[in-house]
């Protein structure tokens, strides 16, 4: 005898049950399937777009001396850089290998941008946020030794926002849905995993920026601050001579980075500390990431900061 069909009822119950599993087990499947609002999705979809494209700005120069024809860096040398010897299969591909003329490289080029305009102002989101990640990663595997911290860092975010409804808030597809009648969206698994990906990749983030920094003797020391600051082809703010007139203040710094790291790995993963840790962030973030030479990337950890502050 055929096994009767699970409704729908009694599917929305085993996942209830699921949910209420005491133990890890309970605690694993909450953290990744509790269903959650997107709101949170749509403002990192906003920021993600915003940086996206500031960052596609500084290629907008050097694009044909790079990945040009005669350029700096050819297809072919790429190609053969991301397959390490003995290994058959290259460790990335990219769109961006088929455009072999200025023609072609500028057409690709203007349609991520463009793409990242679409994400932006939140329009056909679901597939504008896979061709972003899709786009980019293309970029970054193109000139991967060009890549700082903040294209990495923004590739994940974009990868998230992938997965999770990051255009059901503050878009055009919400507006259109309106006009359309359609119901309000409802709170969602796929959120949660966007937003639980997001967290689990700031916390090793900061936990690995933390750990690299604790094998240089100079965060032990606590001259590490000056030796961040003192190097004239990535800072932004000149904070030199006010630490040459304080070893207390240069330890300071030193030390408060590397706590604050180690703080914010630990504390999202704690209700009473996760809000109050990331609101930290916000400011923190961006400051490291001057006084490290790296202000985008201190924008976009700004962002993983703020995607746990509004869930």
């Amino acid at each position: 005898m055929n096994a009767m069909p699970r409704s729908p009822r009694h599917d929305a119950t085993t996942a209830t049950e699921l949910l209420a599993t005491p133990g890890i087990g309970g605690t694993w499947m909450r953290f990744w399937f509790t269903p959650t609002g997107s709101q949170p999705l749509a403002v990192v979809r906003i920021a993600t777009a915003l940086l996206g494209v500031l960052l596609l700005w500084s290629y907008v120069g050097d694009l044909q001396a790079w990945f040009g024809a005669g350029g700096i860096l050819s297809a072919d040398t790429v190609v053969a850089w991301r397959r390490p010897p003995g290994w058959w299969m290259p460790f990335g591909v990219s769109l961006f290998d088929i455009a072999t003329t200025p023609l072609s490289l500028r057409i690709l080029f203007a349609i991520t941008t463009a793409v990242f305009g679409l994400l932006l102002v939140g329009l056909l989101t679901p597939i504008t946020a896979a061709a972003a990640a899709v786009l980019w990663a293309s970029l970054l595997n193109r000139g991967p030794m060009l890549a700082g911290p903040a294209d990495d860092c923004l590739a994940i975010l974009l990868w998230c926002l992938a997965i999770g409804p990051a255009g059901e808030y503050f878009s055009i597809d919400r507006l259109l849905h309106d006009r359309m009648g359609m119901a309000m969206p409802r709170p969602s698994w796929r959120a949660r995993v966007s937003l639980g990906l997001i967290q689990t990749h700031a916390a090793a983030i900061a936990l690995g920026a933390a750990v690299a920094q604790l094998k240089g003797d100079a965060w032990w020391n606590g001259t590490a601050a000056w030796w961040l600051v003192a190097r004239e082809s990535s800072r932004v703010v000149d904070l030199t001579g006010l630490l040459a007139r304080s070893e207390f203040l240069t330890n300071a710094m030193t030390h408060a980075i590397m706590f604050f790291e180690i703080v914010f790995a630990a504390g999202i993963w704690f209700a009473a500390t996760q809000r109050t840790v990331a609101r930290v962030g916000l400011l923190a973030w961006p400051l490291i990431g001057l006084v490290a030479g790296e202000p985008l990337w201190g924008l976009v950890m700004a962002v993983y900061a703020a995607a746990i502050v509004t869930k």
